[in-house]
Parts: C-alpha cells; structure tokens; sequence
C-alpha cells in the first residue's frame, strides 16, 4: 500500500491509501477519489516526505490494531470516535442512488422521518441545499464495509 497525501480544488488536506501510483491514477481518471471533507473529484497529490521502512516483528499486530492504526492515520480523528461515528451510520438505512429522492421525501413529510444515508451527485446535493434539505457529507472510513 501507497500512502499519497491529497489536496482537492477546495484545499482540503487528506491522506488516500493505494496499491500504487497507477491505481491512483486509474481512480482518479474514473473520478473515484473524492474529498471526504466536500465531495470535490477535483483531487491532486501534494509532495509527501513520508518514508515507510517495514522491518520483521515477531508479535505481529492483530487485524483489528491494524484497522484501528490505519483509521486513526487516515482520519486524524480518536478511534473511539471513529467507532462511536460508525455505529451512528450503522443505524441509518442505506438508500443507495434513492438519497436525493427519499431526503426530498422526508423534508416534505411525505414519508415518515427516518435516518438515511446514500449517494448524491454535486448537481443533487446543490439541489438539496437550495431546497433548504439539511444532509452532510461522510467520510468514507465511515461508510465502507466492515468485515
């Protein structure tokens, strides 16, 4: 894995983890990689002085010290948040590509109030916004699937 710092058209700072500097490159030309801060697909490499050395360790860490190392490194953010935020969004309903039409739904009391989560494009969440609709974006750490 290849830690790249990015930048989006926004300035936002992030960090993306890749398999290499060609998977970057395929995911970005596929408009794949994203801002976690404002969804911006306008996203570049910054120049990185980060150095990994791996040497052999005999207690090698778990999977879950892993994941917790590489989401505190990716987020920035305390791992009992990162965990606390993910049950959160366990609790809502993933309506998919639907998130434009259900959040509409639920603004205008057509449907009973629930929590959602979902995809939108730029063009929908302006949409959203300029109707008043109340939705934040979420960082991807939160929303993958955990196995």
């Amino acid at each position: 894995m290849i830690v790249f710092d990015l930048t989006c058209g926004h300035g936002h700072r992030f960090e993306g983890w890749f398999a290499s500097a060609d998977d970057f490159e395929r995911q970005s030309k596929a408009v794949l990689v994203r801002c976690p801060v404002c969804d911006d697909s306008s996203v570049a490499r910054l120049p990185s002085a980060k150095v990994h050395v791996g040497r052999a360790t005999i207690d090698a860490p778990s999977p879950d010290q892993e994941t917790e190392k590489a989401e505190s490194a990716i987020t920035g953010v305390p791992n009992e948040l990162v965990r606390k935020l993910r049950e959160i969004v366990r609790n809502t309903e993933n309506v998919g590509t639907r998130f434009p039409e259900e959040a509409r739904k639920i603004h205008y009391e057509e449907v009973p109030s629930r929590p959602i989560r979902g995809q939108a494009s730029k063009d929908e969440a302006d949409a959203l916004r300029d109707e008043g609709i109340d939705f934040t974006t979420l960082p991807p750490i939160l929303t993958r699937d955990q196995h």
